[in-house]
């Protein structure tokens, strides 16, 4: 018995796995088994594993920065290529921050997702992303087709 988007008889109501969600009441592509309460936990597991890293990361990205930020008034006596290379060091450092910001977000979107019973829900279209999918890149908001279209523009 497979469990389209598109519904399926009750499961029993020991399937219910992470966070109450039942797994098998994912939406999952045609040609795809339906989620098992492991593989949705693992990706559970993964996603709160990354969260956790990403959350050092900015942890340590911010803290550099303000060290940075500290330290850039001590070199009053600096060069160009000096106050150049501290310029290019923060937005540096800049970036890494924001990019582990925006990649906690949207992980912590995606286990939100899981907590809500909307993950793998394409959230352009509303139809399945695909469990194989979502399993390589458990962040996926998208189907295929709507990201394929997305990156086109």
């Amino acid at each position: 018995m497979s469990n389209k988007i598109d519904g399926a008889p009750a499961a029993p109501a020991q399937d219910a796995g992470v966070s109450g969600v039942r797994a098998d009441e994912l939406p999952v592509l045609q040609e795809e088994d339906p989620w098992t309460r492991q593989e949705l936990a693992a990706v559970q597991a993964e996603l709160e594993q990354e969260q956790d890293r990403l959350r050092g990361e900015v942890a340590e990205a911010e803290h550099d920065l303000v060290v940075l930020m500290r330290d850039s008034g001590e070199g009053s006596g600096d060069d160009q290529a000096d106050a150049g290379a501290a310029t290019w060091e923060r937005e540096h450092e800049l970036s890494l921050a924001n990019n582990a910001r925006g990649l906690l977000e949207q992980t912590h979107h995606a286990i939100e997702r899981i907590d809500q019973g909307g993950y793998g829900v394409c959230e352009s279209c509303g139809n399945a992303i695909g469990k194989m999918r979502l399993q390589a890149f458990p962040r996926a908001t998208l189907c295929m087709p709507c990201k394929q279209r997305q990156e086109r523009r």
